[in-house]
């Protein structure tokens, strides 16, 4: 089952979800906007490694699927990657690449990626990876 908007809310009221800085304007009807903390110039047919401006603490029985929006995709940026385990903690790393012939400049706090929200049936383990409490950008470890 997909978390709606008002879902999210509740257990952000509640804790049982952290997304750190909240903004009201990211929420969509069934998805979150992560936004990225630093500025980047990807150039035409790059890849680069940019940090998610929030922090995120998913629930041991949700996860979290990421996805270019659609806007982005339209312009070439596809992103690498896509899942946050439950019981993740930390900033998220986004591998963004440009495949277009045109340079893609991307502000610090641009929206550029969704989160949606997958509930996970009988949750028994939770991520306790070499990424737990990511600050930043990391790359492959």
């Amino acid at each position: 089952m997909l978390l709606s908007a008002k879902e999210v809310r509740d257990r952000l009221k509640t804790g049982s979800l952290v997304i750190e800085p909240f903004r009201e304007q990211s929420l969509q009807p069934a998805s979150y906007d992560l936004t990225i903390k630093d500025g980047i110039c990807i150039p035409s047919k790059a890849m680069r490694l940019v940090s998610s401006l929030e922090r995120v603490e998913m629930p041991p029985d949700a996860l979290g699927i990421l996805r270019t929006r659609s806007s982005y995709a339209r312009k070439g940026l596809l992103l690498g990657g896509g899942i946050v385990d439950p019981g993740f903690r930390g900033n998220l790393t986004l591998c963004l690449t440009n495949m277009s012939d045109e340079e893609i400049r991307l502000d610090h706090g641009e929206r550029v990626v969704q989160m949606l929200f997958l509930l996970v049936k009988s949750p028994v383990e939770t991520y306790e990876g070499k990424y737990q409490d990511s600050e930043g950008v990391v790359g492959s470890r």
